[in-house]
């Protein structure tokens, strides 16, 4: 009975920290769809004729909100669950990077410029001298599909990775998990709109190729927005991220102009317009001061070359130099770097026997070369660092092995 109420209790406090966990304009967007859905459900609308993405009726009645309306409106609570299911890791990653305000403007852009290409594509298709299709003329588009697959192509540029797993089943090129995802969709699923995902992809890869900068706002341009009293209310949420300006060494890859120089203008260029769109976190100067507490310097996994701060000679300053030895020298903290040729230390290398006497009393042969090197060859030191080691992780849990 007891383990019947915890369960019963837990479900909604789970809810409600997943719930917090997405970024503000991610959860309203997924708010605004499912509250539209239920509406729908309640007043028995199932037509959508008059809120979906029909070419023919925004081509002669100009009715443009089309564009704007279809994407959040669904046609069943499969298409809804699946749609939000996919925007929430999506929109709240990209969210993350850019910020709200941006992302807001990031999907106002794409479901404009989808709906332009299935315009394009529309007109081709009806009015080429080959052959004349006027079926994508009345075909009406609803759900927020098209804008996810822009998102799928922009956050597998930003992410940078070479390949992707297809459902956990196959690994492709990354490059092509779009693609694949819209053919499987097309094959899998029925009452599917191949041209309204098809023009998500175009729009998406549109956007990392550069070929709407010009109309990307600088960091001015939104830190301006944000400042408004309107939207004061919004800005104060706890999920709100802020846009706090450009970070060069952060921006959204593009397949062009990755080098170019800065600039504020709103025509702008690629780097200036995407790099702007990281948020900027602020470093205090009391963190760059050296802390006593941990003495050494974090080196970059796979440097070639190692510094370290000063060290006080204790426990901690032998574990700090031990994890900064990798596999690079370590330099002596008292001294400047040896130049090549001078003697590393004053210290006798031990010999093959001394080192076999340390492995004899369980240790591994890489952690005994590992702690010789950061005691610099002092063999008292090293069994100290070795087992001030085997404490840590016997303390922690750690096997051993794990670590190898």
């Amino acid at each position: 009975m007891r383990s019947n109420i915890v369960s019963e209790a837990g479900l909604p406090t789970r809810f409600k920290q997943w719930w917090e966990g997405i970024p503000f304009l991610t959860s309203v967007v997924v708010a605004v769809c499912s509250v539209i859905y239920l509406v729908c459900l309640l007043s028995g609308y199932d037509s959508f004729v008059e809120v979906c993405f029909l070419p023919s009726a925004v081509i002669s009645k100009f009715q443009v909100y089309r564009v704007f309306t279809s994407i959040f409106f669904h046609g069943s609570l499969l298409h809804l669950v699946f749609n939000m299911l996919a925007l929430v890791p999506l929109g709240s990653e990209l969210e993350r990077v850019m910020g709200s305000i941006r992302l807001f403007y990031m999907i106002v852009l794409l479901a404009t410029s989808s709906a332009i290409f299935h315009l394009l594509i529309t007109l081709i298709a009806a009015f080429n001298p080959i052959h004349s299709y006027y079926d994508f003329m009345n075909e009406c588009a609803i759900g927020f599909s098209g804008v996810l697959f822009s998102m799928i192509v922009i956050e597998t540029s930003l992410s940078g990775v070479q390949s992707r797993s297809v459902f956990g089943l196959f690994n492709i090129p990354a490059k092509l998990y779009p693609w694949m995802l819209l053919v499987l969709f097309q094959l899998l699923m029925t009452n599917i709109s191949l041209l309204g995902h098809l023009c998500g992809i175009l729009s998406g890869f549109a956007y990392t190729y550069g070929l709407f900068n010009f109309i990307i706002p600088g960091s001015s341009f939104f830190a301006g927005i944000e400042s408004a009293s309107w939207l004061s209310t919004c800005v104060r949420r706890p999920k709100y991220i802020m846009c706090t300006g450009g970070d060069s060494s952060g921006y959204i890859p593009t397949y062009s102009m990755r080098n170019t120089t800065s600039s504020e203008s709103l025509s702008g260029n690629m780097w200036t317009n995407l790099s702007s769109w990281m948020p900027r976190r602020e470093v205090s100067p009391q963190s760059t001061e050296e802390n006593n507490r941990f003495p050494g310097r974090g080196r970059t996994l796979g440097a070639t070359h190692t510094e370290t701060g000063p060290v006080n000679g204790s426990d901690m300053s032998l574990q700090a130099r031990l994890l900064e030895s990798g596999n690079s020298p370590v330099l002596p903290s008292s001294q400047e770097p040896l130049s090549a040729g001078q003697p590393r230390n004053n210290r006798s290398v031990p010999s093959d026997e001394e080192i076999q006497k340390l492995i004899a009393m369980g240790f591994d042969k890489t952690q005994v070369e590992v702690a010789i090197a950061a005691a610099d060859g002092d063999l008292n030191v090293a069994v100290e660092i070795l087992m001030t080691q085997q404490v840590y992780l016997w303390v922690l849990g750690v096997p051993v092995y794990a670590l190898m």
